[in-house]
């Protein structure tokens, strides 16, 4: 069975799935943006659990509880601080979806929700950025059927519609 994919405009501490993804910084102690978000919503909780697990390299992902967030689990995932796409940007931002629906898959999750990695202050551009993103899903649904329903929460309006369009493409194209 093919994952349901779901493209939405809104609040990723607002999802109530069995797990939502942090675009995290490498210390896992919380930062701006979403990692921010799910810090302040989720509790001190999710913040002791990153303190024991000591940070998370980027590309590579990391699960703790949700705390206070109306999901089960946070998935912490790193992505790459874009500069020129010369220092394996592409590689690590793929690694950082797949890793993360890889754990996912380890811990019986049926339902996902992305934010956009790496697209906010990390400065990945949105549109080159889901191709990936794109590249990342399709691969990893080729070889698993763990995961039921997958989301992307976007923030903004034109994050949105760029997912949209190309999810569109992709979905129409299987």
């Amino acid at each position: 069975m093919m994952a349901k994919i779901n493209i939405k405009r809104g609040d990723i501490t607002e999802e109530k799935v069995d797990a939502i993804v942090n675009a995290a910084n490498n210390t896992l102690l919380g930062g701006g943006g979403v990692d921010g978000a799910i810090h302040r919503k989720g509790g001190r909780i999710i913040l002791e659990q990153c303190k024991k697990i000591g940070g998370c390299p980027t590309g590579e992902s990391r699960i703790t509880t949700a705390g206070d967030l109306p999901s089960k689990y946070v998935i912490h995932t790193v992505g790459p601080i874009y500069h020129d796409s010369k220092m394996n940007e592409e590689q690590l931002l793929y690694n950082a979806y797949y890793n993360s629906l890889k754990l996912a898959e380890k811990y019986n999750i049926k339902s996902i929700s992305f934010p956009s990695i790496s697209t906010g202050a990390y400065g990945y551009p949105i549109e080159s950025a889901v191709k990936v993103v794109v590249r990342a899903v399709k691969d990893f649904l080729i070889n698993s059927y763990a995961i039921e329903e997958i989301n992307f929460i976007l923030y903004s309006d034109n994050d949105y519609s760029v997912y949209k369009e190309y999810f569109e493409q992709y979905l129409s194209n299987l």
